[in-house]
């Protein structure tokens, strides 16, 4: 008997959001060798609409998400399979986190437009209830991705020096290996982090990092196919923004984080150093619930 094929799950709205989302989502399928969940979350008809037109309402509302629907699976590449549904919910994150969890979905691929932070990823309040309370890994898309998507050619993973980073590690492995990929470990070094003017202390604090990223990539390796390419980089700035995008991100990249320290075990919280990174940064960015 084969496993079943994973699935992606794209949360999906007829919006410019929801066009990036789709397109991450058939560039992970392709590259993940995956298939996608379409889903369109709708609110149930509230008892005032009902009451004005019984039924009716409801069904002008899931005939509107059918189209849509049909219209974002057009769209898909050839070679990637979706299959798109509606779901309701009255709280979109909460269902978009139990469609996940019912249908086995290895992760949950979102739009970053929206709302909220400011930069290339600007998180609207679903994105932002999913990257602080889903038990799935989630992908988050810059604004624009639809224009520029391209094939996975390397994942990024940044490590940090605090316990814990093993579930982290392990998604970035499987993720690097599925698409054949390089692997790249990154820690960053912002000057309140460990620089400052003073020489010496700045060659220590390259020390203390470069060797932690050495001890992670003897790790690594055990997950990792024999003579599978794996590079480090530290990345240094005034701030973490500064350190972030001071390094080079090609269109092709995954970002891969960890959760904070604050997530309950097996669900995500998005850390303030992954926060400041979306600010700036223009490639995918995947959560990784903390312990999963």
């Amino acid at each position: 008997m084969t496993n079943p094929r994973p699935n992606l799950l794209v949360a999906y709205l007829a919006t410019p959001g929801g066009e990036d989302a789709l397109a991450l989502g058939a560039q992970l399928a392709q590259s993940f060798d995956a298939d996608l969940k379409i889903c369109l979350v709708v609110p149930p008809s509230t008892p005032a609409e009902q009451a004005v037109a019984p039924g009716d309402f409801q069904e002008i509302l899931d005939r509107q998400a059918a189209t849509w629907l049909d219209d974002a699976l057009r769209t898909l590449p050839d070679g990637v399979e979706g299959e798109g549904y509606v779901a309701e919910y009255e709280n979109a994150a909460e269902g978009l986190s139990i469609e996940a969890e019912r249908l086995d979905s290895s992760m949950i691929v979102v739009g970053g437009s929206g709302g909220g932070i400011l930069g290339r990823h600007t998180l609207g309040s679903v994105v932002t209830n999913l990257v602080h309370t889903s038990a799935t890994p989630v992908a988050v898309t810059p604004r624009g991705i639809r224009e520029i998507v391209s094939p996975v050619t390397r994942v990024t993973c940044a490590v940090g020096r605090r316990p814990g980073v093993e579930a982290l590690l392990q998604a970035a492995t499987r993720a690097c290996t599925a698409a054949d990929v390089p692997l790249r470990l990154l820690s960053l070094l912002p000057v309140d982090d460990g620089l400052s003017s003073d020489p010496t202390k700045d060659s220590e604090a390259r020390r203390v990092v470069h060797e932690h990223l050495e001890r992670t990539v003897a790790a690594v390796r055990d997950d990792l196919p024999d003579g599978h390419p794996v590079t480090t980089a530290i990345a240094t700035g005034k701030t973490v923004e500064d350190a972030a995008a001071s390094l080079d991100w090609e269109p092709g990249d995954l970002l891969y984080v960890g959760s904070s320290r604050l997530a309950q075990p097996f669900h995500l919280f998005l850390g303030s150093t992954a926060a400041k990174m979306l600010r700036v940064l223009a490639v995918p960015m995947i959560v990784v619930p903390r312990g999963a």
